[in-house]
């Protein structure tokens, strides 16, 4: 299974996987948020409805996932845009847009201060 991980990652933490990858250590797809914040107000709930219908369901027009959303074209337009500009969506070669994974996790951990 295709899994991409949503995190909460510092500059070292990111690094650090990254120069573990030029090692040769499997470290599998993951797409690292500074904060918290940035993470929530990335994944808004009508972005969360769009990755749903996205998942498992191949490369679409972003006319199609307004289409299956039942939401107005422009907004979702909106909403594509800020998933690829962070990697969670990608365009194909044919201009389509999919999420090219199977499942989404997301995985941060909210400790005391």
């Amino acid at each position: 299974m295709n899994i991409v991980t949503l995190g909460i990652a510092s500059r070292d933490q990111s690094n650090k996987r990254f120069f573990d990858a030029l090692d040769g250590k499997q470290q599998g797809a993951f797409i690292s948020f500074e904060s918290p914040a940035l993470l929530f107000k990335t994944l808004s709930a009508k972005r969360w409805e769009l990755l749903k219908v996205m998942t498992g369901a191949g490369p679409m027009s972003i006319r199609e996932a307004a289409r299956r959303l039942g939401r107005d074209v422009k907004a979702v337009h909106g909403d594509v845009h800020i998933l690829l500009n962070v990697g969670i969506l990608q365009k194909t070669p044919k201009g389509r847009i999919e999420f090219p994974y199977d499942a989404l996790q997301v995985d941060f951990m909210l400790r005391a201060a």
